[in-house]
C-alpha cells in the first residue's frame, strides 16, 4: 500500500472488501467473519480465539484458514501482530495510529505505550545509520511498577 497509513478503524465492511479485491485478494464469508471478529476485539487476540469466534457462524472453519487470512492483513498493514512471550501471536485491527506494548516479564501484563516515546529513537536511526525503521507495532520487555515493587525478577521460582 503506499506511504500513507490508511484509516481501517473507520472503515466499513464494504470498504475493506473493496481494499481486498483492490489487492486481489478473494472476498469470502469466511474472510469477512474474521476480519470483522478481529474489528471487534477488545485488544489483542490469537489466532485460537478469532477461529472459536467465527466458529460460532461457521463451524468448518478451520485455524489455517483464519491463519491465512491473518497473512494477507498483515501483509496489507490492517492488522498488527505481536509476539509477546506467550507462545502465540496477538494480533490487532491496525488503529490510525501506531502503538507499543510493555509486556511485563513477570506477571504477563500487557500496557499500551504511545508513539511518541520511540519517534526520536526512529529518527535518530534514520539520521545516524541510514536505517529507516518500521515503528508502526512492537513490544517492549520488563517489569511493571507492580512486579518491581514486590521484588519480582521476571522469573518462575
Amino acid at each position: 500500500m503506499g506511504g500513507g497509513r490508511v484509516d481501517w478503524g473507520s472503515m466499513q465492511d464494504s470498504d475493506v472488501a473493496m481494499m481486498l479485491r483492490r489487492a486481489g485478494h478473494k472476498v469470502t464469508p469466511q474472510r469477512m467473519m474474521i476480519i470483522r471478529a478481529l474489528r471487534t476485539a477488545r485488544g489483542h487476540v490469537t489466532a485460537g480465539q478469532i477461529a472459536d469466534d467465527v466458529r460460532r457462524h461457521f463451524p468448518a472453519v478451520d485455524l489455517s484458514t483464519v491463519y491465512r487470512t491473518l497473512d494477507v492483513l498483515k501483509r496489507m498493514r490492517v492488522v498488527t501482530a505481536i509476539d509477546v512471550g506467550t507462545g502465540d501471536s496477538m494480533f490487532e485491527w491496525s488503529d490510525k495510529e501506531p502503538h507499543h506494548h510493555l509486556v511485563c516479564t513477570s506477571c504477563d501484563s500487557i500496557e499500551n505505550l504511545d508513539h511518541h516515546y520511540l519517534e526520536d529513537m526512529g529518527a535518530r536511526l534514520k539520521a545516524e545509520l541510514g536505517f529507516e525503521p518500521n515503528l508502526d507495532h512492537f513490544a517492549i520487555f520488563g517489569l511493571c511498577r507492580e512486579c518491581q515493587m514486590d521484588g519480582c525478577n521476571g522469573h518462575e521460582a
